[in-house]
């Protein structure tokens, strides 16, 4: 398999050093399409090198004697006889679903482990003794392949578990496409991992139609996604935009911080009626005649004809801006017809009036009362100077409480923070695009149409003679999928990239499929935003209700997708935890039940080799103790990972007293022994030894400090400690040591 392998990547390196040679592949003109050619070969040389690790991990004996062996892509040889069948294919289904029980034809299930390109380990299922022969009795081999993997140690990257994946996983991922998919598990039951995996087998399974239109993964914070990303390039994707909700608005860098009161008040969606309020306010009615003069015309424009033209513009139903031109245009009427009737309507044609009209709308106190009246506004000029003005908040949001409003006012160059993202998506939606965007706009869609008008005939002509030309193998889809991006290639001479980079710097672009992790963190705010993105409602949400951290997070999932996508969305449940061992469950499951006595932790697969400690010592000792406990720890997990997480409001008093710790703003902390977080940054992550500084101060933080301390205990996969300063909080008492 590596031989071909091989053969097949250095087709792929020849063929792109020839379309990037001094003479282009015969019959392609131009740039467009050697770009295209180049694209598509260097993806392939990359897919092809990105599977190196790993290539096969298994192989099913069916009961009619034939064997395939599963791995990340499929290869065939010369003669396209399969020599590995992707994980992906329905033939390979079987791999993860069949089961003593329901063998699905299969007698065997060889598991693989490799290092490099050397076997290192073989552990087989039997699902069906009577149907072996005797010789392959007499090659079983059984050592837990699924074990193995979890009781390895981290390496501050997730891995990717396409040789290992279980039958309720397996279920999801190849859950159909259409509708809204909602995957609630507890922590360890490898959630995140099977969203991304059911990223990939979508991508292949629906490729037409997901390459046209991408896959957004949302994660909660960019710690999170560095973590994450490596597992989609893994398996073959690179197409995929992963980002933040604070990420999905181009051009704004949402770095700042604020109080959890502020984000549950803009997270609301009292925000909605809020923010078309301020732009109402926008849209000026005066109190008395504006009298003025142009040339040598005294103009007056009454409050009834403002009025008037104001009832026009909302009438449309058009976005603020794009409403403008119509309020603009009629009280320019309104003035040139009162220069018209001093200067005799006898005495003038349809000629001078244009001239009139263009005269008054080019004059600067004409402008400066139009924009005093019904201003040109963007989404940041209306959500920064909403917030940093009480009088316009008060004007704004009566409906909001006084405290509510003073904890979102700011300072007007307060730095964006991940809660404003989603309104300003919401101004811009109620905004519109200025009149010069539009403009600009339409001349490139009429510029693009223009030139694409021959390229998708000549993309179908050309491409299939082309790429049977090269010694590549090439699969029916790839042809159209090339066709197709000769063809986008062709439109977007003046908007080049791919189309996750297109997708990232465009706020309308609408993705084919959206996957949310730890979905439960997201506010109303939050959602809105991410379903304008989709509006097919195409959506994998994974998370736990009884994680939430956030008082602005998900109560019901029920009653959220009830609103978006009524009769359009289904459930899953993972049951079994993977990542935490026993003896660490039995602690987190103290603390969900004091988060609610009705919720059940997941099942853990495996019991661990280290007792979970708790000690609680003076405030005055805490320091030194906290020191030990690292270094002992340390100690113990040798080359593994350590996470030291703290409450918020004590990170930077913690952050000083320690040493060689990696801090949350270090962008390799997920690749240092030792990192320090809250417990909010370490929603997803998970850790060889997690040790808890300060449990009481984590429950204190918030009015859902049980979730976030639930959430931390469940970090680890080997050992954890709980180091307290004064008394251990009730929930954790019972297992002080």
């Amino acid at each position: 398999m590596y031989e071909r392998l091989d053969v097949l990547r250095e087709r792929a390196r020849g063929e792109l050093e020839r379309v990037q040679g001094e003479n282009t592949v015969d019959n392609l003109q131009g740039y467009s399409e050697r770009e295209s050619f180049t694209n598509l070969f260097s993806g392939r040389f990359a897919q092809l090198s990105s599977v190196e690790r790993g290539l096969c991990f298994g192989r099913i004996d069916e009961t009619g004697g034939e064997r395939f062996h599963i791995g990340r892509i499929g290869l065939f040889d010369e003669e396209y006889d399969p020599l590995l069948i992707d994980w992906r294919t329905p033939l390979a289904q079987s791999f993860y679903r069949a089961t003593p029980a329901a063998p699905l034809g299969v007698t065997r299930r060889r598991h693989i482990r490799l290092h490099g390109r050397t076997v290192i380990g073989v552990d087989d299922d039997v699902l069906d003794l009577d149907a072996l022969q005797d010789a392959d009795r007499s090659t079983l081999i059984g050592e837990a392949a699924l074990m193995s993997s979890l009781g390895a140690n981290r390496t501050g990257r997730m891995n990717e578990i396409v040789a290992t994946i279980q039958t309720e996983q397996d279920e999801i991922i190849r859950s159909e496409l259409p509708g809204a998919l909602v995957v609630q598990g507890g922590p360890g039951t490898g959630k995140t991992v099977v969203a991304l995996h059911r990223a990939a087998y979508l991508l292949y399974t629906h490729r037409e139609q997901l390459a046209r239109t991408g896959v957004l993964v949302v994660g909660p914070n960019t710690t999170f996604l560095r973590y994450i990303d490596q597992v989609l390039p893994s398996l073959g994707e690179t197409d995929v935009v992963l980002a933040t909700v604070g990420e999905l608005y181009p051009v704004v860098e949402a770095t700042g911080a604020e109080s959890a009161a502020a984000a549950r008040v803009k997270g609301d969606l009292t925000m909605v009626d809020v923010l078309a309020q301020a732009v109402a306010n926008f849209q000026r009615v005066p109190d008395a005649p504006i009298e003025f003069k142009v040339d040598q015309h005294e103009l007056v424009l009454r409050p009834g004809a403002v009025r008037k033209a104001k009832q026009k513009a909302l009438e449309s139903d058009e976005p603020h801006n794009p409403a403008r031109k119509i309020f603009v245009r009629r009280i320019l009427k309104v003035l040139t017809d009162q220069v018209i009737d001093k200067i005799g309507r006898q005495y003038v044609g349809e000629e001078d009036i244009e001239d009139v009209h263009k005269e008054l709308a080019e004059d600067d106190r004409v402008q400066g009362i139009l924009d005093h009246l019904w201003p040109e506004l963007t989404p940041q000029l209306l959500v920064s100077v909403l917030l940093s003005s009480a009088e316009r908040l008060t004007e704004a949001a009566p409906q909001l409480s006084e405290a509510d409003r003073t904890a979102i006012l700011r300072p007007i160059d307060a730095p964006w923070t991940a809660s404003d993202v989603p309104l300003l998506d919401e101004a811009a939606e109620l905004i519109g695009e200025l009149d010069a965007a539009v403009s600009a706009r339409r001349q490139q869609a009429a510029a693009a149409e223009a030139e694409a008008a021959d390229a998708w005939k000549y993309a179908r002509e050309v491409v299939q003679v082309q790429l049977e030309a090269t010694n590549i193998v090439v699969m029916p889809w790839e042809i159209e999928q090339f066709a197709n991006l000769v063809h986008r290639r062709t439109q977007l001479v003046d908007n080049p990239g791919t189309v996750s980079e297109r997708a990232s710097a465009d706020r309308s672009w609408v993705f084919g499929h959206i996957i949310v992790d730890e979905a439960q963190e997201l506010s109303a705010m939050d959602w809105r935003l991410l379903m304008r993105r989709c509006p097919r409602r195409s959506m994998t949400l994974v998370g736990d209700i009884a994680q939430t951290g956030t008082d602005a997070g998900v109560k019901s999932w029920a009653e959220l997708l009830d609103r978006y996508a009524p009769r359009r969305w289904r459930s899953a449940e993972l049951t079994v935890n993977y990542r935490t061992p026993t003896e660490i469950m039995t602690v987190a499951g103290g603390v969900l039940a004091a988060i609610d006595p009705n919720l059940r932790p997941p099942i853990s697969v495996r019991e661990g080799d280290a007792e979970p400690w708790l000690r609680a010592v003076p405030a005055a000792e805490f320091a030194d103790a906290l020191t030990a406990a690292i270094k002992a720890e340390r100690e113990a997990i040798g080359d593994g990972r350590l996470a030291v997480l703290v409450p918020r409001p004590r990170y930077d008093e913690l952050a000083a007293i320690l040493e060689d710790v990696a801090r949350s703003n270090d962008p390799a902390i997920l690749d240092a022994p030792v990192a320090l977080l809250d417990a909010t940054q370490a929603k997803g992550l998970e850790f060889d030894s997690v040790l808890i500084a300060d449990p009481a101060g984590i429950i204190a933080e918030s009015d859902r400090g049980l979730s976030d301390l639930y959430v931390a205990v469940t970090r680890a996969t080997k050992r954890l400690g709980v180091l307290a300063d004064g008394d251990l909080p009730e929930v954790l008492s019972g297992h002080r040591q």
